[in-house]
């Protein structure tokens, strides 16, 4: 215990230095290929960490194909009424035989048959590699090459691999890597039963030259704001080749991040409803091969050109004074610093209590005094204090002109008492916060803010802590428990989260009311909360259904960060005297968004909604497309994800 507890501190430090991030992941690499090192790292890294061994078990079951399977599949092309040609493009530069050897034979190897294959030597030293790519153009048709005369890098050498392409659709590969023999079957399945799609991505994982894969990275539905802060699509992406040639190809400049800077200016051109998420591992990203990666050789040029990419994206989408910055770590992720209106907004900050006086002054004294956001006002909604300290202390905090007390006596519902606050309120924006919350830093209504006032938003959430420094609140997970609940709670506070999670910006389905911030006209197009069928429990969760459903995004932010004594002052929703109204609460969000709530986009079929830590399921929730579905009635709640194939 000791040793896992040092281990995990020393781990915390080592993340935030690149230097030794590298070669602590390489000793850590070797150590889990023994059963006792794959049992200690995964102690230290977290209860949500899967580990290779546990992923090959998990690929034997569920991403293995059976001759079944094979079949089903040439059925399924055969039927294809109109084949896309998928365009395989792939830059070259001084590939070892092997490795280019077996990139190009995962694509002779697709059980989808209509594809080309376009290939550029950067103007490689020597002969070996071009001999190599011209033997495999006479062999086969399909196969397209050309020969530059210079090193251009990567974003030259993609751009004129895409110059030979014909297909209908476009997939990059990188010369070293490996796609799986039903990679490209899955984009044109995709694509009939989505035709109006123009870009795709799939999950993807690590291989070594010994075959072995490991690192899933199982994505999600598309997430504009995590975009902003990671490269999301990354391998397999797929776009509509008429698009590519709108935006002019890749950009020369952004080498590191060229796939990046592509994502984001298509994504700008074409909407989330023509980007869709392919839920299978198809691309197995060359962990240890003699080259390495781009990005492990030239980490600071990726990061500058993602930095570089994402302020691009900043301006061209008119998001004015924001700017970007990496994160510190190894893993380079960036962080979107947004501008706070001039003048500012006012704020309501809406607190409702019940004596408990021990929480409430701490959290009256945070909003008043530990809060660098100067236009706010401080609306505390009484249900009912009869304690002579809370009532004292009530009046002291009347000589501060920014405080109003709205008596609300009676039984406690959450959801009346903030529709009564927030007709009161007279800020252009609302922030519902609990009585027991708590600040950490000052500067966490002034990033909420700088979120709430953007158009596309309709809500927003903080990162909250246990007092012990754990996880309480990233953000909610449809699903768990029937209905939601929280990611990653009871995780260190400093763990990363999964895929970084718990360090970027991100949109989710919903965020806690805890601590929410919205625009007031928000709050009026949506009708508020729900203050008869949802009086304790998911006010907070419908609530922010409705803003969904009504065509806003939801973000969490790591950087508004505060404690959260939860619940303390009103005791557990499971206490026995609640278990029928929770249960008919439960009901009601069953019968209200049962579809929505067993398909959350930001979660994805392949995680186990029992939990949400992210982790893969034991029956992944997606449909093999080569299997027939069985029709269902119109009032079954099974209903497909919108972002998710």
């Amino acid at each position: 215990m000791l040793l896992r507890t040092l281990s995990a501190r020393a781990l915390s430090v080592v993340r935030r230095s690149p230097v030794l991030h590298w070669p602590v992941h390489q000793i850590a690499r070797l150590i889990v290929r023994t059963g006792w090192g794959e049992k200690y790292v995964r102690e230290v890294l977290g209860p949500d960490a899967q580990t290779d061994a546990q992923y090959r078990e998990w690929i034997a079951v569920h991403d293995t194909l059976s001759d079944e399977d094979r079949a089903a599949i040439a059925g399924h092309i055969a039927r294809m009424t109109n084949p896309l040609v998928i365009s395989v493009v792939m830059p070259a530069y001084a590939t070892p035989e092997p490795l280019i050897r077996a990139a190009i034979a995962s694509i002779q190897a697709q059980l989808y048959p209509h594809w080309q294959l376009c290939i550029a030597d950067d103007g490689s030293p020597g002969e070996a590699l071009w001999r190599v790519l011209a033997d495999y153009a006479r062999s086969d048709a399909r196969i397209r090459v050309v020969r530059r005369p210079e090193n251009g890098q990567i974003t030259a050498a993609t751009n004129s691999a895409l110059a030979l392409a014909t297909g209908d659709f476009v997939a990059f590969m990188d010369h070293d890597d490996l796609l799986t023999e039903h990679a490209l079957y899955h984009v044109a399945a995709a694509l009939e039963a989505h035709p109006e799609t123009d870009l795709i991505y799939s999950d993807e994982d690590k291989i070594d030259e010994r075959g072995r894969r490991s690192q899933p990275y199982f994505k999600t539905g598309w997430n504009a704001e995590l975009m902003l802060g990671q490269n999301m699509v990354n391998h397999l992406a797929v776009y509509r080749r008429s698009l590519l040639e709108d935006l002019g190809g890749l950009r020369e400049g952004f080498e590191g991040a060229q796939d990046h800077d592509l994502a984001l200016r298509a994504a700008e051109r074409i909407g989330p409803e023509r980007i869709r998420h392919i839920p299978w591992v198809l691309y197995h990203w060359r962990w240890r091969g003699r080259q390495g990666s781009f990005s492990r050789r030239w980490a600071e040029i990726c990061a500058d050109s993602a930095r570089h990419a994402v302020a691009e994206h900043l301006a061209r989408t008119d998001q004015d004074g924001a700017f970007v910055s990496n994160q510190p770590g190894a893993a380079r992720w960036l962080r979107v610093h947004r501008a706070l209106p001039d003048p500012q907004p006012l704020v309501s900050i809406i607190v409702p209590t019940r004596d408990r006086l021990d929480l409430f002054a701490r959290c009256a004294e945070g909003v008043l005094h530990g809060t660098d956001y100067e236009a706010l006002e401080f609306l505390i909604v009484d249900n009912g204090s009869v304690e002579p300290e809370t009532l004292a202390h009530f009046e002291a905090l009347k000589a501060d002109p920014r405080v109003r007390i709205l008596p609300a006596p009676g039984p406690f519902n959450f959801s009346a008492l903030m529709n009564r606050a927030v007709a009161e309120a007279r800020g252009e924006i609302i922030l519902l916060l609990n009585n027991d919350i708590s600040m950490i830093g000052s500067d966490w209504l002034a990033e909420m803010v700088s979120h709430a006032v953007r158009p596309n938003v309709g809500a927003v959430g903080a990162r909250l802590l246990y007092p012990d420094g754990t996880i309480q609140h990233a953000g909610v997970v449809l699903g768990t428990g029937g209905v939601a609940g929280h990611l990653h709670v009871g995780a260190p506070g400093d763990y990363p989260g999964y895929q970084g999670h718990l360090k970027l910006a991100r949109n989710v389905s919903a965020v806690t009311a805890a601590c929410l911030a919205m625009r007031r006209s928000v709050w009026d197009e949506v009708a508020g909360m729900d203050a008869e069928r949802l009086t304790v429990a998911f006010n907070d969760v419908d609530l922010c259904l409705k803003v969904r459903a009504a065509g806003y995004d939801i973000v969490w932010t790591p950087f508004a960060e505060l404690f959260h004594h939860e619940s303390a002052s009103r005791g557990l929703d499971l206490a026995p005297a609640a278990a029928a109204r929770f249960q008919s609460e439960i009901d009601t969000m069953r019968e209200r968004w049962g579809p929505v709530l067993d398909n959350d986009p930001f979660y994805g079929p392949v995680f186990d909604n029992r939990f949400s830590n992210y982790r893969p399921a034991d029956e992944p929730r997606r449909v093999a497309p080569w299997i027939k579905p069985t029709p269902t009635p119109d009032h079954s709640r099974e209903s497909g994800n919108p972002g998710v194939f």
